[in-house]
């Protein structure tokens, strides 16, 4: 007779919740057992524990285990049930903090200094003087976004701009290689990890492209700032601490100028038509551009609200109808995944044999053959922009 487990149902309950699924998503009967009505084997409780992305030990806790992610939430939810931390947040959170390790060690040892702006700005200076001294850092001008002919291209610029100051960014839509987990843009949107040598910078791209532009912004005055953070930044709404206050409106200032906001909102038309218009222009969202309209007093709330909630009617519409559409390049989506700065430096290391084969593998997620394609094209790229 196969021995059956009584198990917590409370410890049951919190897996699933933790886990982001439903109980339909498993295979057991987990409900039956939440009720009494039926007990696990060991191997279905270890199925369950895969599928939840739980470790298995603990199913056999007392009580659900007070877990920490390690980084300030600053998320804004208007239902608290809601602040949970799913084993994809949690998994691209690790392994950003294993590669901010490897790449902090790496540039002490290559005799590199701590970078000069990390930590220089508080939330007692003027915005617009916050706002200029980061664009001067990086080397951009007033109007950099204008000049731009797309989102995209806008998105890029200022990541670029970024890591060649030292920032490490990354981009992605899902937790490493795995198509099978992707990251909810609803339960974050990014979050930065600070480190005098290597701070980092996360932003999920299960976005737009505009709204990817404020998270990265908003994301790269922390790193100024010096505060590490989660975000969610739902209606474009902050946590109340004055560091995420004064980072969201320094980015605003940086993407969206007041001065030329204002000339802009100026011209005739319709809240809708005056948002869309200064989207295109800024290279920011529609909803960027009316919640800075919110700010300068130039629409009242009910206004935004209304919308806000049309804006993401349509976005939900214009995501359902590209499902199936797209076809990801695979090296370009790697080289945003990992973020040019890191990947070269891994690739340099592997090729001076600084770094095991098996360490490699571990800071990328690539199996061997296809980390080689991928160093060796990183590695071609180093010598291009060398000549």
């Amino acid at each position: 007779m196969v021995a059956k487990i009584p198990v917590n149902p409370e410890l049951l309950r919190w897996a699933v919740d933790r886990s982001g699924l439903s109980f339909s998503d498993f295979k057991e009967p987990v409900q039956a057992w939440i009720s009494g009505d039926a007990q696990p084997t060991v191997r279905k409780l270890e199925g369950f524990a895969r599928k939840a992305m739980v470790p298995f030990g603990y199913l056999f806790l007392a009580s659900p285990p007070q877990e920490s992610i390690g980084v300030p939430d600053f998320r804004t939810f208007r239902d608290e049930k809601r602040r949970t931390f799913s084993p994809n947040l949690r998994d691209t959170i690790t392994d950003i903090q294993r590669r901010q390790a490897w790449m902090r060690d790496y540039l002490i040892d290559a005799g590199d200094e701590p970078l000069p702006f990390v930590g220089t700005l508080n939330s007692g200076q003027p915005t617009k003087q916050a706002a200029e001294t980061i664009r001067r850092q990086l080397r951009l001008s007033a109007d950099w976004q204008t000049k731009q002919s797309t989102w995209e291209a806008a998105l890029t610029e200022l990541r670029l701009a970024m890591e060649a100051v030292g920032v490490f960014v990354s981009m992605t839509n899902q937790v490493g290689l795995n198509t099978r987990r992707p990251l909810n843009q609803e339960e974050f949107r990014g979050f930065v990890l600070i480190d005098e040598y290597a701070p980092w910078v996360f932003v999920n791209t299960n976005d737009t492209k505009s709204a990817q532009m404020f998270t990265l912004a908003h994301e790269m005055v922390h790193v100024w700032v010096g505060e590490p953070g989660l975000f969610n930044l739902e209606k474009l709404e902050v946590h109340s601490s004055n560091v995420e206050q004064f980072c969201n409106r320094v980015a605003a200032e940086f993407l969206v100028p007041a001065d030329s906001f204002t000339k802009a909102w100026a011209r005739t038309g319709t809240v809708e038509e005056r948002c869309t218009q200064i989207a295109r222009t800024f290279k920011v969202s529609p909803l960027v551009a009316g919640r800075r309209a919110l700010e300068l007093d130039m629409i009242s709330s009910r206004a935004f609200f209304q919308f806000y909630q049309e804006q993401m009617e349509n976005w939900r519409v214009l995501k359902d109808q590209k499902k199936g559409n797209s076809i990801p390049v695979f090296w370009q989506q790697q080289r945003l995944r990992l973020g040019d700065r890191f990947g070269y430096a891994v690739a340099q290391a592997y090729a001076e044999r600084k770094l095991l084969p098996s360490e490699a593998l571990d800071l990328t997620g690539f199996k061997r053959d296809t980390f080689a394609k991928y160093a060796n094209n990183m590695l071609r790229r180093m010598r291009e922009a060398s000549q």
